[in-house]
């Protein structure tokens, strides 16, 4: 999720014990292992002191009921002055953290991770950067986590690592493990041939993800790119559901993430969110139309070519501020990345040029905010606004669509989704875009302003329908019977996941 809902009550107060062998010398280690870039709980400070706050978002929900279900471990990175006092157990699953000095977080993280990593993987919107020291470092942090993953596991235990920060672990778990059930979810796009060609650890990447039992991905086109890719650069064979390496067969497959559209849908018939989501339209005036974009402050997220396609729209009449209002949250992100700084000053510049020349007195065009937003009041927006404009240039999935359509249990409100975003697949009664192309937002935005009721509530009710029946949790579940049905050559020692996952927030 994009925003990250906290709980400021909740304060955790425990004896230091940041050790994997905290947890891990207990009966013989933990049956699940969660392997992720963060752990589920951030440092929140407030009056000058530090307290650790449970990440409630969908994901994090998910994998803690797994966890919860299995006496797992979920173990996560920290900068080294960030989590001091981490508890070894949270809600029943262990805690352990992989500690990195500033120096490696800036190499690993913000180097490697999300100036080589992540543009290339999103069609190379911004143009990636190559440099080896920071290969180096995102190799020496992938070790240490596949170390702490050995250490935290029991024997014949199942193991699920997330995302691109950790895709060489899976390979170097199984050199240290091999008697372990490896699992490995990507949770951004995968690039095609054309654009993964050009980093050049490409063989190294394939190598580490091909470690692992399963390689799942949002949508089947990820798939065929990383299965077409293992046989073109290292000799695989097989097909895109089964490639064959080394003597190895890896099950590759789509599993479309979800959200906890149950928490959502309740919350959103919440006597006080509903109020709150009349009390919103009332402090912007009481428009006629409410549009709402909230994304991560990302290049990826096509803010920009969104408030540009609005400003044409106010140009031309078909908006006009005293009857239509934009909210644009940008949720802050990577704030000590210089290039991050830069994307919001000129955001900033963008919105206010809008409003400069559309604003009434009193009634801005766009209302501009840059800041986190409460998980209720998150929902009262999704409530209060008639239309929600998802537009990434290109996303793994977008939860904030999900979430957007979950809260419409009356069936009122339109999406405008892009194309490139892997939630179109499966919200079809989205108004489908290209964000690239201007007139194509504005034309698909007046569609969306001016499609009938009727039609609008069908397609509503048809995506609601389709999130409520497939939650996080059943996706967290179908990945974990895939990468737990063992082959003819690993049967025994195996142990199938069994009952229903029981989210908790």
């Amino acid at each position: 999720m994009v925003v990250e809902h906290v709980d400021d009550d909740l304060q955790l107060s425990s004896p230091a014990g940041n050790d994997v062998s905290d947890r891990t010398g207990e009966a013989g280690g933990a049956s699940l292992v969660v392997v992720a870039n963060r752990l589920p709980l951030h440092v929140e400070t407030k009056e000058g002191v530090d307290s650790l706050i449970p990440s409630t978002g969908g994901l994090a929900t998910a994998l803690t009921a797994a966890l919860q279900s299995r006496r797992g471990t979920w173990i996560g990175s920290a900068v080294a002055r960030e989590i001091a006092g981490l508890p070894r157990e949270y809600e029943g699953i262990g805690l352990a953290q992989v500690v990195l000095s500033p120096d490696e977080h800036e190499a690993f993280y913000l180097g490697f991770s999300n100036a080589t990593l992540w543009p290339l993987y999103h069609d190379a919107v911004r143009t990636p950067t190559y440099e080896r020291r920071w290969w180096h470092s995102y190799r020496e942090v992938n070790r240490r986590f596949a170390e702490a993953a050995a250490e935290a596991a029991a024997e014949g235990a199942t193991v699920w690592i997330h995302d691109y920060q950790l895709q060489l672990v899976p390979q170097m778990l199984r050199e240290l493990r091999a008697d372990l059930r490896i699992g490995f979810f990507l949770h951004i796009p995968f690039p095609p041939v054309e654009l993964f060609m050009q980093l050049p650890w490409r063989r190294e990447i394939l190598a580490g993800m091909l470690g692992a039992d399963l390689v799942g991905f949002q949508v089947p086109g990820a798939a065929h790119n990383f299965a077409r890719l293992t046989h073109q650069l290292l000799g695989a064979t097989g097909t895109d559901a089964q490639v064959e390496y080394k003597g190895r067969t890896i099950k590759v497959g789509a599993f479309p993430i979800s959200i906890d559209s149950g928490w959502f849908a309740k919350r959103s018939v919440d006597p006080k969110v509903k109020e709150r989501s009349v009390e919103i339209r009332r402090e912007l005036g009481d428009p006629q139309v409410l549009l709402l974009g909230v994304d991560r402050l990302d290049y990826t997220k096509g803010i920009e070519q969104r408030i540009r396609a609005a400003a044409e729209l106010y140009d031309d009449g078909t908006l006009r501020a005293d009857r239509h209002t934009i909210v644009q949250i940008a949720v802050p992100s990577r704030e000590e990345d210089t290039h991050y700084q830069d994307e919001r000053r000129h955001l900033e510049e963008v919105v206010s040029k809008v409003n400069g020349e559309h604003a009434d007195l009193g009634q801005p065009a766009v209302h501009y905010l840059y800041q986190s937003v409460k998980s209720d009041e998150l929902v009262a927006l999704y409530l209060a606004a008639d239309v929600m404009m998802v537009t990434p240039l290109r996303d793994g999935m977008n939860l904030v669509a999900k979430e957007y359509v979950a809260c419409r249990t009356d069936g009122t409100g339109r999406l405008v989704l892009s194309e490139f975003a892997g939630a179109s697949s499966e919200l079809t009664g989205a108004f489908l875009v290209n964000p690239h192309d201007i007139d194509g937002l504005k034309e698909i935005i007046r569609e969306a302003l001016t499609t009938s009721d009727e039609e609008a509530r069908q397609r509503m009710n048809m995506m609601h329908k389709a999130v409520l029946d497939r939650d996080v949790n059943q996706w967290a579940e179908e990945f974990l019977a895939a990468l737990e049905v063992p082959d003819e050559d690993s049967r025994r020692g195996r142990r199938p996941l069994r009952g229903r996952l029981k989210a908790r927030r």
